[in-house]
C-alpha cells in the first residue's frame, strides 16, 4: 500500500508537557505513560513527568504544563468508515427515530409541522426510522407521505441510509411511474396491484438528485443530496464538530463524489480550516475518471488526503437490500440486490488493484463479501501485494471459510458495533439465528484478522466510547445479548481497533492512531480508563477534551 509522505504540521501555540492519570498510548507494547511533551505539533517525548522535563530541556525548550488531574488520555479516535457530510445533512433533517416517533401518524406528524415551518417548495427530509420499530412494523406509503405535503419533495430516510420513503411529487419529478423499470442495484417498491408504494432502496435513490445533481448509476445508494454550498459549508463544519465531541481526530470518509471533495476544499480554505483529518475514498462511478487523472496513490496534507476506490456488492440488512438470493426469513419475497454481477465487480477490483489503489467494498452478506474475495484473491494473484489493505466494510455475516481467507490475503474489515447495537434483533428477524454471528469481531481476532471499528455515522452516532463497549459486551440497547462470547473482544482490542487498527486501515499509521515520539499529538483526554472500569460502564465516560495537532480543538462545556 503506497502511504502519505510526511504531513505538513500545523501551528501549535507553544511547546507543552501534558500531564494525566493515565495515557495510554496504544503502541505495540500497549504501554502507559503519565506524561507527553508536544511541540510543533507532533509528540516529541512519552514517559514519566521527568522524562518530558528532561527531553524539554535537551530540546531547548520551555514548555507550559497542562494538568490533567484524574483524567486519562487515549490516542484520538479513528472512525475509519463515515459520511461526515450525510451526517451533517441530516443534522437539519426531521428525526423520526425511535425515540421521536413509534408508528407512522407520529412521524406524519412530525413531518407535516416541520413542512409548516420551511419557506415555500423547501423539500421536507426525515431520517432515522426503522420498520420493524414502528407499531404498524412496516414501511409509510407514498400517500400517508402525500399527507405531509403534494406540492413539494417530501423523503424519510431509512435509518440504514440505503433508501426510504417518498411523496408522489418526488417519483413525479423523477419521472417515475408504475411502468419504470427497476434500476441496476436499485429498486422502486410495488403493491400487489402493481402501483408504487414510494419506497425505493439503493440505486433508485438517483432520482433524488436532481436534473443536475450528482449521479452514481448503480454503484451505490445516492446520498448526496444537494442544498446550497453555503448550507453544505455549515453541515459539514456542524458534523465536524460532533466528531470531535466524541473523540474522534481523523475520519475514512468512505464515499466521496464531487460534492464532498468540493465541500472539503471550501472548508479546509476557510480561516478555522478542516479541524479533523480526512481521508477520502472515491465512489467507484469514479474510478476512470481517477485513473485517467493519475491518481494511483495515496497524497494529501495533514488534513486531507486522497486514500482509494470505495464500491458496493450488496444492500444493507437494516433496510433488507443486503443480497440474500434465498429471500429473508422475515419477508421470503425479498432478496435484497447485488450492485454489480461477479464479473464486473471483479474487473473493477482488478483495475484499482492493478492502479495500486487501495479498496473499500461495502459487503454484508455471505453472497456479496464470498464475491468480494474471490475478486480481491484473484486481483492479488495477478499483481501481488502483501500490503494492499483492500477493505470489507461493514462484512456483516462473513461464513468461518471466508474469514480463513481474508487472513491469508491480508484484507481489513471495517465493523460497526454500534448497529448491533441499535438493531441487532432486527438482523436476527431478517434473517433468523444466523444473525446472532452480525459483525463476529471474536472470530475474527481468533482467525489472525485485524479488526477496525467505526460509526458509519449518519446510521449511527460517532461516539467511540459506545462502539468499543458494544464491541465488549454485545449487548443491544434492548439489553438482549447477540450471540456467544465467542464474538466479543477485550477492552483492550476494542480500544486499538477504534485507534491504531483504524490508522492502519487508512494507512495513516506513520503519523496516527497511537501516542508515539514523531507522530502527531491527537488525543482524547477521557472522565475515566475505559480498560479499567466495568465493560457496561464504557459508553459511560465522558470525552473532556479532543486535541488535534497539539492544539486543543474542543472542551466539554463545565
Amino acid at each position: 500500500m503506497r502511504k502519505l509522505a510526511p504531513f505538513d504540521r500545523p501551528a501549535q501555540s507553544a511547546p507543552t508537557i501534558v500531564v494525566a492519570r493515565t495515557i495510554h498510548t496504544a503502541d505495540a507494547h500497549d504501554g502507559t505513560a503519565e506524561a507527553m511533551l508536544l511541540d510543533d505539533g507532533r509528540i516529541l517525548a512519552v514517559g514519566t513527568l521527568a522524562d518530558c522535563e528532561a527531553a524539554a530541556r535537551d530540546a531547548g525548550l520551555a514548555p507550559e504544563r497542562v494538568e490533567l488531574g484524574d483524567a486519562v488520555v487515549v490516542p484520538g479516535f479513528v472512525d475509519a468508515h463515515a459520511h461526515p457530510l450525510m451526517f451533517g445533512q441530516m443534522m437539519t433533517w426531521v428525526d423520526c427515530g425511535p425515540e421521536q416517533a413509534g408508528s407512522i401518524p407520529e412521524i406524519v406528524a412530525l413531518l407535516r409541522a416541520a413542512a409548516e415551518r420551511m419557506p415555500e417548495g423547501r423539500p421536507v427530509r426525515g431520517y432515522g426510522y426503522e420498520h420493524r420499530n414502528l407499531a404498524e412494523q412496516r414501511h409509510p406509503t407514498r400517500f400517508e407521505l402525500d399527507e405531509v405535503a403534494t406540492d413539494r419533495e417530501v423523503y424519510l430516510m431509512n435509518a440504514s441510509g440505503h433508501g426510504g420513503v417518498v411523496n408522489s411529487f418526488a417519483l413525479a419529478a423523477g419521472g417515475v411511474d408504475r411502468d419504470t423499470p427497476d434500476p441496476a442495484g436499485g429498486t422502486f417498491f410495488r403493491g400487489a396491484d402493481g402501483e408504487l408504494t414510494g419506497e425505493l432502496s439503493d440505486a433508485a435513490c438517483n432520482v433524488l438528485t436532481g436534473v443536475s445533481g450528482v449521479k452514481v448509476g448503480h454503484h451505490g445508494p445516492n446520498f448526496h443530496l444537494a442544498d446550497e454550498p453555503e448550507e453544505h459549508l455549515r453541515q459539514l463544519a456542524a458534523a465536524t464538530e460532533r466528531f470531535l465531541a466524541g473523540g474522534v481526530t481523523a475520519i475514512g470518509d468512505c464515499q466521496v463524489s464531487r460534492r464532498e471533495l468540493d465541500m472539503y476544499l471550501r472548508l479546509a480554505g476557510t480561516d478555522g480550516g478542516l479541524p479533523v483529518r480526512v481521508s477520502m475514498y472515491l465512489l467507484s462511478h469514479l474510478l476512470d475518471e481517477a485513473l485517467e487523472m493519475g491518481l494511483v496513490g495515496a497524497f494529501g496534507n495533514a488534513h486531507l488526503s486522497f486514500a482509494g476506490i470505495k464500491l458496493y456488492a450488496d444492500g444493507t440488512l437494516g433496510g433488507w437490500t443486503a443480497y440474500f438470493p434465498d429471500g429473508y426469513v422475515g419477508d421470503p419475497c425479498r432478496t435484497g440486490q447485488l450492485y454489480h454481477q461477479p464479473a464486473e465487480y471483479a474487473e473493477l477490483i482488478r483495475r484499482a488493484h492493478a492502479a495500486g489503489l487501495q479498496t473499500a467494498t461495502h459487503a454484508q452478506s455471505p453472497t456479496a463479501i464470498g464475491m468480494v474475495v474471490d475478486a480481491l484473491e484473484a486481483a492479488l494473484a495477478e499483481h501481488p501485494d502483501a500490503d494492499a489493505r483492500h477493505r470489507i466494510e461493514h462484512c456483516g455475516l462473513p461464513t468461518p471459510d471466508q474469514i480463513r481467507r481474508m487472513a491469508a490475503a491480508g484484507i481489513r474489515p471495517v465493523n460497526q458495533p454500534q448497529h448491533y447495537r441499535n438493531w441487532g434483533e432486527g438482523v436476527e428477524q431478517a434473517i433468523g439465528t444466523p444473525g446472532e454471528r452480525f459483525n463476529p469481531l471474536g472470530e475474527f481476532v481468533a482467525a489472525g484478522v485485524p479488526v477496525t471499528i467505526s460509526s458509519d455515522a449518519p446510521v449511527a452516532e460517532p461516539i467511540p466510547l459506545e462502539a468499543i463497549e458494544t464491541a465488549v459486551t454485545r449487548l443491544t440497547q434492548r439489553g438482549h445479548r447477540l450471540g456467544g462470547d465467542g464474538l466479543r473482544i477485550p477492552a483492550i482490542a476494542a480500544l486499538r481497533a477504534h485507534t491504531i487498527e483504524g490508522a492502519i486501515t487508512l494507512g495513516r499509521e506513520d503519523d496516527l492512531g497511537s501516542l508515539e515520539v514523531g507522530k502527531c499529538a491527537d488525543f482524547a483526554v477521557l472522565s475515566d480508563d475505559p480498560l479499567a472500569v466495568d465493560a457496561e460502564a464504557i459508553a459511560s465516560i465522558d470525552v473532556l477534551q479532543t486535541w488535534v495537532g497539539g492544539a486543543r480543538r474542543w472542551e466539554a462545556a463545565r
